[in-house]
């Protein structure tokens, strides 16, 4: 016998939260094509004019260009986890208390026995981020903060602004132009990772519980029980 189940549309993302979330996935995908071109350049040969063979250069300041509205991008975040809805703001992420702390250690050994290990079928019962996700934006941040600092500290060099060269302190913190790039390139793979098991997240709760969880980085709504 079928049955029929209520939904209740709930406004969630505010439009802040949905900006920086596209904002910061087409900045990913211009840092990572041309971070690892500049990583590991192919050799072009080319008899035309040089102004023609410009391209690595193009590359470069598409590289710059994303990477600084990433950065800017993740400080309007920052300001909107203070100024937005509770969905948005830093205490999902940051647990201030024991109880917060324990309560979020609990969920997330839930989120793992069903998403993950798939131990468990019945969905966690979350309106905004669950507590494995809201960690790992969490990490996200803290990776956003340390890719953006060691390339400031590399593009300082090349640079006149202020905001780079606030960071030139990095190069001889982490050894050197050679250690800041490695440590640089390596924070990629983080992103790689945790956009790969984002994505498998999200498209698995759109399956599973069918409540409007990718369409709702788009219009802001999610759909609750009831």
């Amino acid at each position: 016998m079928a049955t029929t189940a209520t939904f209740r549309r709930v406004y969630v993302w505010e439009l802040p939260v949905r900006l920086y979330h596209w904002v910061t996935v087409a900045c990913m995908v211009a840092l990572v094509a041309t971070g690892l071109i500049m990583g590991r350049p192919p050799a072009i040969a080319s008899g035309g004019e040089a102004f023609g063979a410009y391209w690595f250069g193009i590359v470069r300041f598409v590289h710059f260009v994303a990477g600084f509205v990433f950065f800017f991008a993740f400080v309007v975040r920052v300001y909107w986890m203070f100024a937005g809805n509770s969905h948005a703001s830093w205490r999902n992420f940051l647990p201030i208390t024991p109880t917060a702390l324990k309560r979020q250690a609990r969920e997330v050994a839930q989120v793992v026995r069903i998403d993950v290990l798939q131990i468990d079928k019945k969905p966690v019962d979350y309106l905004g981020h669950n507590a494995l996700a809201a960690w790992s934006y969490a990490a996200m941040f803290a990776a956003t903060i340390f890719v953006s600092a060691t390339g400031f500290a590399l593009y300082a060099p090349m640079s006149q602004a202020w905001l780079p060269r606030l960071f030139t302190w990095i190069v001889p913190l982490l050894g050197g132009d050679a250690s800041v790039r490695f440590w640089h390139h390596a924070a990629t793979w983080f992103f790689l990772l945790f956009t790969v098991v984002h994505v498998y997240l999200a498209v698995f709760h759109e399956v599973v519980e069918a409540k409007g969880e990718i369409s709702s980085i788009i219009s802001g709504s999610r759909f609750i029980d009831g």
